[in-house]
Formats: C-alpha cells, sequence, structure tokens
C-alpha cells in the first residue's frame, strides 16, 4: 500500500514526533524510539491535556462501569460541534499493562461502516480511520474478553490537523472491569441516578436502510417491512431487553411475530418505572424514499427518574431478528438533557429461533440463547453471510432530538446557541388546526421567490388532500404562500439599497488569449434612512478566447449564457453555444467545440404519492386457533389523476391463537380372544390402543378393552370324563399338526418359519390378549397357493378381576 493510503493516524504519528517534541518528555520520547512495533509508539506517546479539554469524548453504550465477559457493546467516539476529527486510533487494553506484546490487549474489535473504520495494518488489534476526512463520529462494537481477565482500559487518540492528542485519562479514555460472579445477572446498564431537573421532550425518528439494492442476498421482495415500533423511557430498575440478556415473552412476539401486543402489556405493568410508552406504526414495504412516505417518528418524555429510553422493532420476515436500543441515557452527567443521539443500528438475535434465513420455518432453540448481535460468520445460509468475516452492511438509522425542556432546570448554562433555539421553537409555533379528518401527505420544499430583485414577491408550497374521513368537517387549503423578496434582500431593514438584475456580460477585452470582461447594475431605489449605497454596481472576471493563438487554430466567439436546465426538478443538462468567426488560416479543419453541455441541479423533486384511503380495521385470523394469518386492505381513490401507483393495497401478518384442542385417537379393535374356559359358560375379550392423548381440550378416551359371554360344550361331571376331554383336545392338536406337515410336503414351495414366542399381555388385570406369529420363510415366486402366508394367533390372557 502506498504512503498516500495509508491511515492518517499513522502518518502524522511519525511526523509528530520531531514537531511536537515540546510535548512529550525526553524519556517518551527514547521509549518509542526503541520500540519495535507500533503498538507501543502509539501507546506511550503522550500529549498534553489542556484544561476542559472536552471537544472529544469515548463512550460504551448505556456507559456500563462492569462488563459481561463474552458480551458485545458498541464503541463511539465522536466531537461535539463545532469540532472535527480526521484520523483516530482505538485500542483496549489489560489494566497496567503497556501494550507491547499481544497478550497486553484485552477482547476484540467488530467493524461496523468498512467505509470509515478499518484494522490498523501495523497493530491488527488496533482500529482506525478508512480514509482521512472530516468526521465527528465513529462507531465500532467490542467483545468482552474471557473470565479472569479483570479491568480494561479502552483508550482512543485524536488527529486533528497535524497535531495528535492523546489522553490516559478524561473524555478519551474509559475504564471498564469485569462484572463478577456475585453479581450475575444484575444488569451492567448505568447505576448512577440522574442529577437533571424538569422533563425533556425527545423525538425519535426511524430511518430504515434495509432494501434489495443495500441487502440483495436472498431478499424477501413480497413481505419485506419493518414491524410497529415500541419501547418506553423508563428507569433503571426496569430493563426492556439487553445484550446477553434472555428474550421476554414481549421480546419473542415482537421478535418472530411483529406483534407489539404483549410488550406493550408488560412495559404498562411496569408503570411506576416507565414515563411514556414509545409507539409508531409499521413500515411496508421496509423502504420508500422520503419524499414518499415520511420516516416514522414518536415523542415521549423523561424526567429524573425515568430518564433511559428503549425500544425495538421486528425486521420482517425474520426468524427473530430485530433492531432497537437498549436503556440509553438521555440524562447528563452535567446534571442536564441530551441534545441529540444518532445511532447506527445493525441486526440483532432474539435466541427464540434457530433460523438462518428470512423466511426459515419455525425453529424454537430450546434451551432459549442469549440476545446477541448478528455476525457475518454466522451461518454460511444467512443472507449477512461474509466468508472473509467483513462487517454487516448497516440496516437502519435512529435519531434522538429534544424538543422541548419543561420545569425549572438545573443545568442553567445552555448546551449552545442551537439548544436555546431547540427549547423555545416548540412555543413559537403555531399551533396546526388541521383537523384529523384530513389526511393529507406532507408539504412540499417553498417554491423559488416569484421576485429576484428587492421588490416583493410570493413563494408557495404545497400538499395534496389524500383522504377526507368526515365529509361534515371542511379541510384547510392544498396550498400555502408566505411573501418574499429577492436574494440579498430584506424588508426589515431600512439601510437596504434595492439594486436591479445583473446585466449580461460585456464580451472579452482580447480576440484571442486571456482578457477580462465586466458587467454591471443599477440601484433602483436608495435606502431610506438617506443612506448611502455601499453595494457594488460593477465586476470584473478574467475570461479566456481562443487559448491557442495560431494559424492552424480557429478563432471563435465568447461562450453564450447557459440554457435553462432541461430539468424541472432533480438533475438534468444545461448547454450554451458560441460561433466561429474567422476559420485557420493555414486552411485547416475548425476543431474548436462550438456546443457545451453540463449537468445542473434543481431543487429536489417532489412526487405526491397515490390518494389512498386509511387501511381497514385487520382480519380476523385465518384459523380459528393455532398459529395463521390476517389481512387489512385500503383503496385507491384516484389512480386516474396521478398515472401508475405502487402502493400495496394489501398487508398480511401472522396472528397467533390459542392452540387447538386435540382428540383423542385410537387404533382398530383386536380380533376376540379365545374363550377363557374349556366347558360350560365363559368370556372373551378385545382390546385397542391409545395412539394420541387428548391435549388442550380434546375429546377424552373412550373404552379400550371390550367383554362378551361364550359358550362351550357342557362339561361332563366325573374326573373320566374330565381327562376324556382333555385326551380329545390332544387329539385334535396333533392332528392340526400334522396336516400341516403334510400342507409343507404337499407344497415344497411354502416353507414356514418355527412360532414365536408369545407377546406380554395387554394388560395386567381385567382380561387381556397375547399374539404370536408364524412368517414365511420361503414362497417360491411360482408358487399360485393363497395358503402360503404369515400366520398369526391370539389368546387371553390375565383374565382375574382387577
Amino acid at each position: 500500500m502506498g504512503a498516500h493510503l495509508q491511515p492518517l493516524a499513522l502518518r502524522l504519528l511519525a511526523l509528530t514526533f520531531p514537531l511536537v517534541a515540546k510535548g512529550f518528555s525526553d524519556e517518551t520520547l527514547e521509549k518509542a524510539a526503541k520500540s519495535e512495533g507500533y503498538c507501543s509508539r502509539i501507546l506511550r506517546a503522550q500529549g498534553t491535556r489542556r484544561e476542559g479539554y472536552n471537544e472529544f469524548s469515548l463512550r460504551v453504550e448505556g456507559d456500563p462501569e462492569f462488563y459481561k465477559p463474552g458480551n458485545s457493546y458498541r464503541v463511539t467516539l465522536s466531537a461535539a460541534t463545532p469540532a472535527y476529527f480526521r484520523g483516530f486510533t482505538l485500542i483496549a487494553l489489560k489494566e497496567g499493562k503497556e501494550g507491547d506484546k499481544e497478550e497486553d490487549h484485552a477482547g476484540t474489535f467488530q467493524i461496523i461502516d468498512e467505509e470509515e473504520t478499518q484494522f490498523m495494518s501495523n497493530c491488527p488489534v488496533a482500529v482506525t480511520e478508512s480514509t482521512p476526512r472530516r468526521r465527528t463520529r465513529i462507531q465500532v462494537f467490542w467483545t468482552a474478553p474471557p473470565t479472569g481477565t479483570g479491568c480494561v482500559i479502552l483508550k482512543a487518540s485524536i488527529v486533528q490537523k497535524r497535531i495528535i492528542y492523546f489522553q490516559d485519562e478524561g473524555s478519551l479514555t474509559k475504564k471498564i472491569c469485569e462484572q463478577d460472579s456475585a453479581s450475575e445477572g444484575v444488569t451492567d446498564k448505568p447505576i448512577l441516578d440522574c442529577c437533571a431537573c424538569g422533563t425533556a421532550k425527545y423525538r425519535l425518528t426511524f430511518y430504515g436502510n434495509w432494501s434489495e439494492k443495500t441487502h440483495p442476498k436472498d431478499f424477501p421482495r413480497r413481505t419485506n417491512h419493518w414491524s410497529a415500533i415500541i419501547g418506553s423511557s423508563h428507569s433503571k430498575n426496569y430493563i426492556l431487553w439487553e445484550y446477553g440478556g434472555y428474550a421476554s415473552e414481549g421480546v419473542k412476539q415482537v421478535a418472530e411475530l411483529g406483534s407489539p401486543v404483549k410488550m406493550e402489556e408488560e412495559i404498562r405493568q411496569q408503570s411506576d418505572e416507565v414515563l411514556t410508552v414509545i409507539k409508531a406504526k409499521a413500515q411496508w414495504p421496509a423502504w420508500q424514499p422520503l419524499n414518499v412516505r415520511a420516516a416514522p417518528s414518536a415523542e415521549f418524555s423523561v424526567d429524573r427518574h425515568r430518564h433511559l429510553m428503549s425500544f425495538l422493532t421486528m425486521l420482517g420476515p425474520s426468524p427473530d431478528w430485530n433492531v432497537g436500543l437498549s436503556a440509553e441515557d438521555l440524562c447528563t452527567k452535567d446534571c442536564g438533557w441530551v441534545q441529540k443521539v444518532v445511532q447506527d443500528l445493525i441486526p440483532w438475535d432474539a435466541g427464540t429461533d434457530s433460523g438462518v434465513t428470512y423466511e426459515s420455518p419455525n425453529k424454537p432453540t430450546v434451551p432459549q440463547e442469549k440476545i446477541r448481535p448478528l455476525t457475518s460468520l454466522d451461518h454460511p445460509q444467512s443472507p449477512f453471510y461474509d466468508p472473509e468475516g467483513g462487517s454487516i452492511k448497516l440496516v437502519a438509522r435512529v435519531v434522538i432530538e429534544r424538543i422541548a425542556r419543561k420545569g425549572e432546570q438545573c443545568n442553567i448554562v445552555p448546551d449552545n446557541i442551537d439548544d436555546i433555539v431547540a427549547d423555545l421553537a416548540p412555543e413559537e409555533k403555531e399551533e396546526d388546526d388541521t383537523p384529523e379528518t384530513c389526511i393529507y401527505s406532507n408539504w412540499s420544499p417553498w417554491s423559488a421567490c416569484s421576485s429576484s430583485t428587492c421588490e416583493k414577491g410570493k413563494r408557495m408550497r404545497q400538499r395534496m388532500l389524500k383522504a377526507q374521513l368526515d365529509l361534515s368537517v371542511p379541510c384547510p387549503d392544498t396550498q400555502d404562500f408566505q411573501p418574499c423578496m429577492g436574494p440579498g434582500c430584506s424588508d426589515e431593514d431600512g439601510s437596504t439599497c434595492m439594486m436591479s438584475d445583473w446585466i449580461t456580460w460585456s464580451p472579452c477585452s482580447v480576440s484571442c488569449g486571456m482578457g477580462t470582461r465586466s458587467r454591471e447594475r443599477y440601484v433602483k431605489q436608495f435606502p431610506e434612512d438617506g443612506s448611502m449605497c455601499k453595494v457594488p454596481t460593477e465586476e470584473t472576471e478574467k475570461c479566456i478566447v481562443n487559448e491557442e493563438c495560431s494559424p492552424s487554430s480557429c478563432l471563435v466567439t465568447e461562450w453564450g449564457e447557459w440554457d435553462e436546465c432541461s430539468a424541472s426538478c432533480g438533475t438534468g443538462m444545461k448547454r450554451r453555444h458560441r460561433m466561429i468567426k474567422m476559420t485557420p488560416a493555414d486552411g485547416s479543419m475548425c476543431k474548436a467545440e462550438t456546443t457545451e453541455a453540463e449537468k445542473c441541479m434543481m431543487p429536489e423533486c417532489h412526487t405526491i404519492p397515490c390518494l389512498l384511503s386509511p387501511w381497514s380495521e385487520w382480519s380476523d385470523c385465518s384459523v380459528t386457533c393455532g398459529k395463521g394469518m390476517r389481512t387489512r386492505q385500503r383503496m385507491l381513490k384516484s389512480a386516474a389523476e396521478l398515472g401508475d401507483c405502487n402502493e400495496e393495497l394489501e398487508q398480511a401478518e401472522k396472528c397467533m391463537l390459542p392452540e387447538c384442542p386435540i382428540d383423542c385417537e385410537l387404533t382398530e379393535w383386536s380380533q376376540w380372544s379365545e374363550c377363557n374356559t374349556s366347558c360350560g359358560k365363559g368370556h372373551m375379550i378385545r382390546t385397542r390402543m391409545i395412539k394420541i392423548e387428548p391435549q388442550f381440550g380434546g375429546t377424552a378416551c373412550p373404552e379400550t378393552v371390550q367383554r362378551t359371554k361364550c359358550r362351550v360344550r357342557k362339561c361332563l361331571r366325573g374326573p373320566g370324563m374330565e381327562k376324556r376331554r382333555w385326551k380329545e383336545a390332544r387329539e385334535k392338536r396333533r392332528s392340526e399338526q400334522a396336516k400341516k406337515n403334510v400342507d409343507s410336503e404337499q407344497y415344497p414351495a411354502c416353507r414356514l418359519k418355527p412360532w414365536t414366542a408369545w407377546t406380554e399381555c395387554s394388560t395386567l388385570c381385567g382380561g387381556g390378549i397375547q399374539e404370536r406369529y408364524m412368517m414365511v420363510k420361503k414362497r417360491s415366486k411360482s408358487t399360485q397357493f393363497t395358503s402360503c402366508k404369515d400366520k398369526k394367533e391370539l389368546r387371553a390372557c390375565n383374565v382375574h378381576p382387577c
């Protein structure tokens, strides 16, 4: 890699040692010179720390004092307006270590945005900038080291112009210690109380960036959406979700079904710990231009006790993937309220479903796993998979802006001038008297002023009435006008000169080479206070005509004025022309261009969205129990006026009702058993088995054993008769066996195996059955005897009463 492509922090560090030696001790320089690795050099260089030095800050999301081994944390390096930085380095060290050995470093960094950050080539455990340019913030993930590491020091250095700032304490150093086993299960979110006074009001705006263009792999074209946003402002005693924690039932239903109902129920159960429930509508499809659909937003409040905010929304369809913020602290250490928070978001896994693609079938994770950020190495089938382990492209950004403060404030000194304006703006803003029954598109930007001079003109903006839900309530106008004047004019300043437009440029003073040209304007009206006009009435500039003044060059006129842009909004083309005054003296062809074109930018195009009716109520679930789908529709109201409309007119989402009842299911009845007596009256039984037990209120199982009477020949009295009966039965069995042997000899193509042993009795008492089988051992393909088949015998057993 060439020197011009190396990180700015690396190149400037080499320059800084001789340039700012005054800021470093001789001992430090000597150590740095002896060091072999760049990691050691950046760690041992120490800069001068100025009093009140707080332009830059290093922050771990949630400001935890303790880390859980193996958990991931978002780390942000930022500069307060108007400060900025061009380069930086970021490292994580075990407490008390110098950093000149690999084992001195703790945990691992994960790149979020490759256009902003990369691993340092000469020090791969450190993170630095990808390209040197002005920036105000960067973000990376840091995964905490394993158990037993102890405290870790996160350190940053800032490169600004040709100066490098280091800090061993203060806002560029963050110490975070390992959470001991005794505090396992206790959140590592901020434990400090908020000291701010009064309340603050914020607006959350969610900008989705998940589309087929940004994330093409397996992108679900028809069903992509963001579920409804759900969250709250809350105290430190209640955590909606956190990395390394387990998803509640409410989080699970948002993650898997996109349903915020259970989550809202859980939030409202914590009424003492919650100030505002944060809710915003779902987005179908997931991405549309902002001039077609405004980004979803919600307003909420915080106070001294409930100064944290959390939210989440499902990336759908997906197994259990979400984005969101967890316990974002809006209270500052100076007893004030944070003015603005901007966070880029990557998806995280709720740990409740093991699917790996957007539309994987349900596969519950048993046992449930902890919430964790997705990575590009999770699974080869994952839509975010990268075999090189690169960063996952951002799927969303959330902006949280303070819009008002109420009550007496502890922090008397405002953050800056913009902060004062932000607090005053809501009070000065006129109330919007638009009835709720009138649904409009957003206002378009203001048009250009109708006057380009200091005479008064008008400018206009417009909006489209999308729906009028109540015809009895009139809707306000769709156009708005405002007085205006041309650029540089003011109707409030009595000392302002009213000037004419500039007159066209004069011809260039030369016909070949570089010369000058001028233009003029005049005073249309002198100031009302009688003062003199100090506005220039003439200006000149250099001009070039026929750059090559030689016999082979042709003489051309100056370029004319540019034509109007070919587009009324967005990007177009404009052209200008010139003429040939004289062909080359040597008779050659004139090669000078007589037409020139370039791109022109007009105000952004703002298309008026289709006129649509409001969404209908969700339909009933498609099933009466278990998991199903529900739908809702809306109507296209004026397609003829607006042309083709690509807005979807129907949406579908999953729904879940109580589990369906399962009835008992049985096998067929067995054959009747033999009579349980050899003479006289007895009984026979038959049984059936339970295949599926009843569940969720299903039909109970009927009887599984039936008994019926049987009668055998009369029993003969006397011992001689009984003996004769047994003898006859034995002779009968011998006769049957002899017949079977004859059959085998007569039909040698059918050979049977011996009888199997009797099976166990089907019941322990009350009459059961036993079975045994004789299987065909060999059957000739040519045999035509249907008697050659498997045989089965049944007999009664355990006939004694229960």
